[in-house]
């Protein structure tokens, strides 16, 4: 009995011990079994929906690259029509310039991104070729010195046998890089047949360079100002008017607005018959949207084209390439150049010699260009020096919108025989009629 009495409450204290850890295994199995149910489920969900998404941007980035492809089989088709053979490779590729430009880090050479663009001014660009190394070096005879026009630029030849100006560009840096990114997006967008036309460029391996029309008379610099040809009053109108026309162009036509920023003389390029054409776009800003246009920027230039409001607080506008055309104007009136230390004192600056006279009629014929030997109408003389007064007004605001100009010179170029000059007539191959501008603003 004292033995039974002993043993038997250990035996039922570990029958329910044993018990309540069978139960405790039971509940622990059926819990984690459960939990992992509720966490697979939704794990398994997103999983899905992950590859949903991952194959919907699969089969939409095929369709794009099939667009793509065929939209480069049209244009190389279309180009080979027109007998441009262009093949994109590291030898010469076809390039539709956007808005955004890549420099490929395998190839040589520099290709625009293929994005879809609309018809709207903003997003407007135009077709240009892509040139390799070897073929501008065929062009310019390796950059031979005989082939050199002015610093920097060649003339060359291109493969069809059009014309040529090569321009050269460094490429050191990557400010330079961007800045030629940012020149062939600006040329790319410009149709004009007052601006020199962009025919392509080349990023081939460390050399830039850019392709333009070749004009063969050279600049209005080198006619006015050195041992080019004399150019007679109806040429130097049409000059005058096309000129404006141009900034009509960068300043009316697109959207937004193109300022120049260095309109000067050796920027303006003459074609076998003298018609002149805009160049030099290698400081030219997009203008702002804002009412007033204005943009900040540094300011650069050359000096005696500067308009002070820029030259002094770099604020820049429109206003401030018409101030630069107004220049042009004193010089194709006066045969000056714009700051010329040689001459006398106080008639260093053309602008600041030239504005007290402009507004007075024996003082405006006493200061034309005596290259023009008399042959000039002095009514249409009167109203070209008021044109030019306006321009170059120290205050942006009292000039006038380049379309006046152009408004205002229109009749007067209608006037005038513009053929282009030949040496024994240059100064007196035109006919005049009485222009029916009103002068009577000029004392």
């Amino acid at each position: 009995m004292e033995n039974y009495d002993n043993g038997s409450p250990p035996a039922s204290k570990n029958h329910s011990h044993n018990h309540s850890q069978h139960e405790l295994s039971e509940h622990h199995e059926i819990i984690p079994s459960s939990s992992l149910v509720i966490i697979l489920i939704p794990v398994i969900i997103v999983i899905l929906l992950f590859a949903i998404l991952l194959l919907a941007l699969m089969l939409r980035r095929l369709q794009f690259s099939r667009s793509n492809t065929a939209n480069r089989i049209s244009s190389i088709s279309s180009s080979s029509t027109n007998n441009n053979k262009n093949v994109v490779n590291n030898s010469n590729c076809m390039f539709i310039a956007h808005s955004t430009i890549n420099i490929a880090s395998e190839a040589s050479c520099l290709y625009g991104t293929t994005t879809t663009t609309t018809n709207t001014p903003h997003h407007n660009h135009f077709q240009v070729q892509v040139f390799s190394l070897k073929e501008i070096e065929i062009a310019t005879s390796k950059f031979s010195e005989r082939n050199v026009l002015v610093n920097g630029v060649y003339r060359g030849v291109l493969r069809d046998g059009t014309s040529a100006a090569i321009k050269t560009l460094p490429a050191q840096g990557r400010s330079a890089e961007r800045a030629f990114r940012s020149q062939v997006d600006l040329l790319s967008r410009l149709r004009s047949p007052y601006i020199s036309q962009f025919l392509g460029y080349c990023a081939d391996q460390h050399h830039r360079s850019l392709v333009f029309e070749y004009m063969p008379n050279g600049s209005l610099e080198k006619h006015l100002h050195r041992c080019g040809t004399a150019l007679n009053w109806g040429i130097r109108m049409k000059i005058a008017l096309d000129c404006a026309r141009a900034l009509e162009y960068l300043h009316e036509h697109i959207n937004p607005s193109i300022i120049h920023r260095n309109i000067k003389c050796s920027n303006i390029l003459l074609d076998l018959n003298f018609r002149p054409k805009l160049s030099g776009f290698g400081l030219a800003k997009i203008g702002s949207d804002k009412l007033n246009g204005l943009i900040s920027t540094r300011v650069l230039g050359t000096t005696g084209y500067l308009a002070p409001e820029y030259a002094s607080t770099g604020k820049l506008t429109t206003k401030s390439d018409v101030y630069s055309y107004g220049v042009i104007l004193l010089e194709l009136l006066t045969g000056r150049v714009p700051i010329d230390t040689s001459r006398p004192p106080g008639e260093h600056v053309l602008v600041s010699w030239a504005l007290p006279r402009l507004t007075n009629r024996e003082k405006v014929i006493e200061m034309i260009d005596p290259a023009l030997e008399g042959h000039y109408s002095n009514k249409d003389l009167i109203q070209v020096a008021a044109i030019a007064a306006m321009c170059v007004q120290t205050e942006a605001d009292y000039r006038p919108l380049i379309t006046d100009v152009v408004q205002s010179l229109m009749p007067l170029v209608k006037s005038y025989n513009t053929m282009p000059p030949s040496p024994s007539t240059s100064l007196r191959s035109f006919t005049h009629t009485p222009s029916p501008i009103n002068t009577s603003n000029i004392r």
